[in-house]
């Protein structure tokens, strides 16, 4: 009977990375966005940091999903309808990505904050008073040793990200979760399907573990040759 819907199942597992990767992307940008404004000089832009990062943290990502995608529909065509246009409705793939990628927006901030403050803040310094722009500094001196420092948070959030997508398929995306939960209807053996669907995460999970332990490793091999 598994073997009939594993086609299926590989689909929406498919289907369950390309989330995965795209909310990563997102929450990149946004935690890199949010570490820079919580290291600013500007007390709003900290203030404001401080509340996304506070916010995230105390709400329940389930809350959010529904939040984002039932309320961001309605706010959307309310929006639409005064202007006259056709109703939009929100694709689940462009909500469930938008809703992670948020969501751990706010955890990947604290990471790359307390990367970048585990750099002594004379090499950055050094590197301005040769001459160079902010950009070069954060380029030659600050991006390189942050990325040795933020690694082993990374995979943490990484990992319960990609746990974490399983909350797609309660906004209808056909994700290996959505795809499961019709084959345990159709067959009445969800014992089957949700451990097969167990298996496959935990095989990203763990793939996930070996590359960037060994990504790890290759940023903090001169490091640790230096300490010996």
């Amino acid at each position: 009977m598994l073997l009939a819907y594993l086609p299926s199942l590989l689909e929406g597992a498919r289907l369950t990375l390309a989330v995965a990767f795209a909310s990563l992307l997102l929450a990149l940008l946004l935690g890199l966005a949010g570490a820079t404004a919580k290291l600013s000089g500007s007390a709003f832009w900290r203030r404001a940091a401080t509340a996304y990062t506070t916010l995230i943290r105390g709400v329940p990502d389930l809350v959010l999903m529904l939040l984002i995608f039932f309320g961001g529909q309605i706010a959307i065509n309310a929006l639409v309808q005064r202007l006259g246009l056709a109703y939009v409705d929100i694709d689940p793939f462009v909500a469930g990505v938008a809703t992670l990628g948020f969501i751990f927006g706010a955890y990947f901030t604290e990471t790359f904050r307390g990367a970048i403050l585990a750099i002594p803040p004379g090499q950055m310094e050094a590197g301005r008073a040769f001459g160079m722009s902010a950009w070069a500094v954060f380029r030659r001196v600050t991006a390189p040793q942050m990325v040795r420092f933020a690694i082993p948070s990374f995979t943490n959030n990484w990992l319960v990200l990609v746990k974490s997508t399983a909350l797609v398929s309660v906004i209808g995306l056909n994700d290996v979760m959505h795809k499961a939960g019709q084959a345990a209807g159709a067959t009445r053996e969800p014992f089957t399907f949700y451990l097969t669907v167990g298996a496959l995460y935990l095989a990203v999970t763990t793939l996930s573990v070996i590359l960037l332990r060994a990504l790890e490793k290759r940023f903090s091999r001169g490091v640790k040759v230096a300490t010996l």
